[in-house]
């Protein structure tokens, strides 16, 4: 019995190839190359100092353009804000506003802006933390992230009858508020904010990684409503994160399902939840991906700007195709000097939500009316669109 020849190694067939035989060169992958980085921003800086007020001109300076915060004149820049001492001059001794704790106005007024919004404004118009009419509302924020059980604390939200409930329900509410504007003040590192912060996205992981978050709703009636377990995340804990960089790298598999449950459809059922007994309507719950059009961003500039301002500090924003490109529409909306104007298509709503409330307008002429307001509204989103664009990573180029 003769025993076969042994077949040379794969490797060797590879290397030496039989004499004669017609050889054919393998093909090679070549990865398709990445596209263009997009181009740079134009910011108007000049146009924005001379037209920008007081508020646009320190942030711009300080967050945009990274002038140093100690730099000669920078830090009093917000005290020549009309609009930043006429919000404290309605302030109560207590450091609370009368107007209740969400509350906001109609259209630019201030008049009628509860405590949380009216103290988020301040911040945005650059307003010290250290101030004193601000020392006094962090007192009570910090009150209010402790969930205090003094029932005046709940103002607008207060249940007739104090319904355990629904008081439950308010206290969960004020708590997320408040630790969004105490981030949004920079108390990162604060032990009570941490705290509160690990908890409320406890109840909110728990909720994404069940069962329940593919089908959250239930029927009662001829509704369909959020079940009462469902801990449906809010734009608050979103501003909230969106202020905590450290936080949110402690807590990764929490911010990826978050992110998979911001880029799902947004449904067409009202977010109206269970509460004990009675059926709440949730307009600070996010369902979905909230500015999925064109038209949504038209219909509600300040929202849409807050928006993407947050997941671009999330780091949302360049990972969405379809923000980057209401983004990039936006900034196609701008002059050739880079400064926008607002489109035929877009129309200011009557009232904005209490958490993109506090993000327009800074400009002190938003409260005047004609061409001053435009040219308020104009400078506003003007560097709003910078500001979202340095945060998303983009060259900017200064003018």
């Amino acid at each position: 019995m003769t025993t076969p020849p042994s077949l040379p190694p794969l490797a060797d067939l590879d290397a030496a190839p039989v004499p004669g035989e017609i050889t054919v060169p393998r093909p090679v992958f070549v990865p398709p190359p990445p596209p263009p980085p997009p181009p740079p921003v134009l910011v108007p800086a000049t146009w924005l100092l001379d037209h920008g007020g007081p508020a646009v001109q320190l942030r711009l300076l300080r967050e945009v353009a990274g002038v140093p915060v100690q730099y000669p004149g920078l830090p009093r820049l917000p005290y020549a804000s009309r609009a930043g001492w006429h919000l404290l001059g309605m302030q109560d001794r207590d450091g609370t506003w009368s107007a209740g704790m969400l509350s906001v106005p109609t259209a630019a007024r201030l008049i009628g802006v509860g405590t949380i919004p009216a103290f988020r404004r301040l911040l945005e118009l650059g307003w010290d933390i250290e101030a004193p009419g601000m020392l006094a509302t962090r007192r009570v924020l910090f009150r209010l992230l402790a969930e205090d059980n003094d029932p005046t604390l709940l103002a607008e939200l207060r249940p007739p009858g104090d319904d355990e409930d629904l008081v439950r329900h308010g206290r969960l509410l004020l708590r997320e508020a408040a630790a969004c504007a105490l981030a949004q003040a920079g108390f990162e590192s604060d032990p009570r904010l941490r705290g509160a912060a690990r908890r409320l996205v406890d109840r909110v992981d728990a909720f994404l990684g069940s069962p329940l978050a593919s089908k959250p709703w239930i029927r009662i009636g001829n509704q369909h409503v959020l079940a009462a377990e469902a801990a449906v995340p809010s734009f608050h804990l979103l501003v909230m994160l969106a202020h905590m960089p450290q936080f949110r790298s402690e807590h990764a598999q929490f911010i990826e399902r978050l992110y998979q449950w911001l880029t799902q459809p947004w449904p067409r059922q009202a977010p109206v939840q269970q509460v004990g007994e009675y059926l709440v309507e949730q307009p600070h719950l996010v369902l979905g991906d909230f500015l999925s059009t064109r038209s949504a961003l038209d219909q509600d500039m300040p929202s849409a700007v807050a928006w993407l301002e947050a997941m671009a500090r999330l780091g949302f924003l360049g990972r969405h195709e379809g923000w980057v490109k209401l983004l990039d529409r936006t900034l196609d909306d701008r002059g050739k000097r880079g400064v926008w104007t607002p489109p035929r298509s877009m129309s200011m709503p009557g009232q904005v939500p209490p958490w993109a409330w506090p993000v327009l307008p800074l400009h002190d002429g938003a409260l005047a009316a004609g061409a001053d307001k435009a040219e308020a509204l104009s400078a506003d989103v003007t560097f709003r669109l910078a500001l979202i664009a340095k945060l998303a990573g983009r060259t900017l180029e200064f003018s």
